[in-house]
């Protein structure tokens, strides 16, 4: 598929600059996708504004996560202010999203004790010595190996 000059202008800069191919392909995709959004207009007249339209409707519309709204805005922030002839417009009012903080599962005493009264024998002492010894589970890595 034939890319349009100017976004073939901006892959070219990106080479000169050493940036990875990933991060290549994943900025042009985001900044086609925001010059799409807002009707085919060139980059260099569009403002602060039309960036906050776009990132709230990637979050609103498009339900996209944080993470990826995060790389979205970066790649529109290259385009505006490491592209030449470019500048960002106000992003004054636009707060930037958040990753949600992942709480560990934490289980209860009796939660624990339920647990233990179900396992029998070697599964039983493996679990025990780990609960006792305060190992998280997720954290241990065994290995197991047949022998013959």
């Amino acid at each position: 598929m034939a890319k349009s000059p100017f976004l073939q202008s901006v892959e070219d800069f990106m080479r000169v600059q050493r940036y990875s191919r990933r991060t290549i392909d994943s900025y042009l995709y985001w900044i086609k996708f925001f010059i799409l959004f807002s009707g085919k207009q060139h980059p260099s007249i569009l403002d602060g504004d039309a960036i906050k339209r776009f990132l709230t409707f990637l979050a609103a519309e498009r339900n996209v996560s944080a993470g990826t709204r995060g790389l979205t805005l970066n790649a529109i922030v290259f385009l505006k202010t490491r592209f030449p002839g470019q500048t960002p417009g106000d992003l004054s009012g636009f707060n930037r999203s958040q990753r949600q903080r992942k709480l560990p599962v934490v289980l209860t005493g009796n939660e624990v004790a339920a647990l233990l009264a179900e396992l029998k024998g070697v599964h039983y002492l493996m679990a025990a010595l780990l609960y006792g010894s305060w190992f998280r589970i997720e954290r241990v890595r065994l290995r197991v190996k047949e022998r013959m």
